[in-house]
């Protein structure tokens, strides 16, 4: 069976200023192609996702915290995209990825979140000679220094690689996460939770160009075998006899 990838919706206008949930396109090819079974998972909240601010969100009630819960305890890996803001459904979600074990790969704004969970927002405005908001998708705007002892350098085998770039603000701190690559410009571009278990946000999208570049295959396809291991670990408790 292939693993369940559990992917929180984000939320848009239309041209016609209807509000909607999408799921990225790109995500949901990339997460099939390197054969993950693609989860969405809808904020729960009765709010107007698209026009409250960011520091306006009500927390979350027990209730919509069970409805969370009922989605992520069928999830073998979390893949937390990118988007134009984050929330306390995305902070739960987080959250409980942490609490549970479950291996996530956080992109993008999802880094930035990782970079102040549990902490006051701090992001500020890029202002850099380096392009850190490209046009396209088919090519990269700035090489990334890894460190070594970081498990994204077990993945890649390298200490740099060049990386496409799609935001306009970048994460300037964290206490809870180990900073493991730097952009040029020394910006955060990869934090990593400390523990045993696969748990990594990148500032740039390994998701749009995994067809053609090896590096953003091998994080990608380093996240879905995570989530198989996890998805047979959680198979073998539930068939082994309870204990009295």
């Amino acid at each position: 069976m292939l693993p369940v990838i559990g992917i929180p919706l984000r939320y848009q206008k239309l041209k016609d200023e209807r509000p909607i949930l999408y799921l990225p396109e790109r995500v949901r090819r990339t997460i099939q192609h390197a054969r993950g079974y693609v989860f969405p998972i809808a904020p729960v909240q009765d709010i107007n996702y698209i026009e409250t601010k960011g520091n306006e969100f009500p927390e979350l009630t027990e209730e919509e915290k069970r409805v969370i819960d009922k989605n992520l305890d069928c999830c073998d890996g979390l893949f937390l995209p990118g988007g134009i803001k984050f929330t306390p459904y995305d902070r739960y979600i987080l959250e409980y990825a942490i609490e549970k074990k479950i291996p996530t790969l956080g992109i993008c704004l999802s880094m930035q979140m990782m970079s102040c969970y549990q902490e006051e927002v701090k992001l500020e405005e890029n202002n850099t000679e380096i392009n850190h908001k490209q046009e396209d998708d088919f090519s990269f705007s700035h090489k990334v220094k890894i460190k070594k002892d970081s498990k994204l350098y077990e993945i890649l085998g390298k200490e740099e690689i060049f990386v496409n770039s799609f935001h306009r603000y970048h994460a300037t701190e964290n206490h809870l996460y180990k900073t493991t690559a730097y952009s040029e410009d020394g910006l955060i571009e990869a934090l990593e939770y400390p523990a045993d278990f696969f748990h990594i946000g990148v500032q740039w999208h390994p998701e749009i160009s995994y067809d053609f570049d090896m590096d953003s295959k091998k994080i990608i396809d380093a996240f879905i075998l995570a989530a198989k291991k996890q998805q047979e670990k959680r198979e073998k408790s539930q068939k082994e006899p309870v204990q009295f």
